[in-house]
């Protein structure tokens, strides 16, 4: 629906929203807005996936806080933390990022860069598969990988293989572009970015209520 530049600066603009929040009820609010959000784009089960990865950093930096500043601050934390990396999960779950790289070339980004970020963002998921199977071999030889102090000297039969297959695919990529002309001039796109009216005014409505926010929040 919108232009994946306008994705993005509503992305940082909520996040503003979210940075500058001081009350835990809103806060609670905005968060429960993006797993609605969510939940209408059918992302809840992979959404629910990438919780156990980041809960336990929101709960560490919560309760480091907690520690420092006593309990509410601790969870305010935790739960800011949490909210604002939901943002990113959400920008992320509607905006392809070969769309966001092309569209970012289009004023001004050197292509080199946008295609470094765009293959940075496809190739997680590609090496977070080759990680899982390189788990699965290992302890299907019998070499337990379970999380623990005790399992560190077993960790390069894990690394090591990991590192050897990401060596390799970078190798692969490396070929494929220079056999496809990566640096020749006169780069054509398949697709055409414009803002359009919509995306004009979502930008100007969702700057007028930052505004609005940050004035009363500070004014």
């Amino acid at each position: 629906m919108f232009d994946p530049r306008t994705k993005l600066i509503l992305t940082f603009l909520y996040a503003i929203f979210v940075g500058v929040t001081g009350q835990f009820y809103l806060l609670a609010g905005q968060w429960i807005l993006l797993a609605i959000l969510i939940a209408g784009l059918k992302q809840i089960r992979v959404y629910l996936r990438w919780l156990r990865l980041v809960i336990p950093m929101a709960l560490f930096f919560g309760g480091v806080t907690w520690w420092a500043a006593g309990a509410a601050a601790g969870g305010f934390a935790a739960l800011k933390l949490l909210t604002l990396t939901t943002i990113f999960f959400l920008f992320f779950a509607v905006t392809a990022p070969e769309d966001m790289a092309n569209s970012l070339v289009k004023v001004g980004l050197p292509f080199t860069a946008a295609f470094v970020f765009s293959t940075a963002m496809q190739f997680v998921p590609v090496i977070g598969r080759k990680a899982r199977n390189i788990l699965d071999a290992q302890q299907a030889r019998g070499i337990s990988m379970s999380p623990g102090w005790a399992a560190l000297r077993r960790y390069p039969a894990f690394l090591i293989p990991l590192l050897i297959q990401s060596f390799q695919l970078a190798e692969e990529l490396a070929e494929a572009m220079e056999a496809r002309g990566f640096n020749r001039k006169g780069r054509t796109f398949l697709k055409t970015y414009h803002l359009q009216w919509r995306d004009w005014s979502a930008i100007v409505g969702g700057g007028i209520l930052i505004f609005i926010f940050l004035a009363g929040r500070f004014g």
